[in-house]
């Protein structure tokens, strides 16, 4: 497969570096180009210039994983504030656990 964009969440962004992913996340602070979002922990965010985030609101995004894990977003979307990230933690989860079938390791 080659535009995989497996689903991480903060915990795995070590083991993404260099890599295109999927994060669904809440945000916490936005400053100039820069986001940061509670995914399972705090990820920093570099915007493009078409990403129109809302503070307290969930986006799902892709991007790819720097080497000093900060997520360059390639695309966003907000999803809104009723988001049960209990659920898109499960999801991350069953990517990894069942990694075969999302992405080749």
């Amino acid at each position: 497969m080659s535009d995989q964009t497996p689903r991480i969440n903060a915990s795995y962004l070590e083991k993404f570096v260099n890599h295109t992913v999927r994060i669904v996340g809440k945000v916490t602070k936005l400053q100039g180009e820069n986001a940061v979002i509670d995914a399972s922990g705090l990820i920093t965010l570099h915007l493009t210039r078409d990403d129109r985030l809302t503070i307290g609101n969930g986006v799902e995004l892709v991007g790819k994983v720097l080497p000093n894990l900060k997520v360059k977003v390639l695309t966003s979307w907000d999803i809104g504030p009723d988001v049960d990230y209990n659920v898109t933690d499960a999801v991350v989860d069953a990517t990894h656990r069942y990694k075969q079938l999302f992405y080749d390791s």
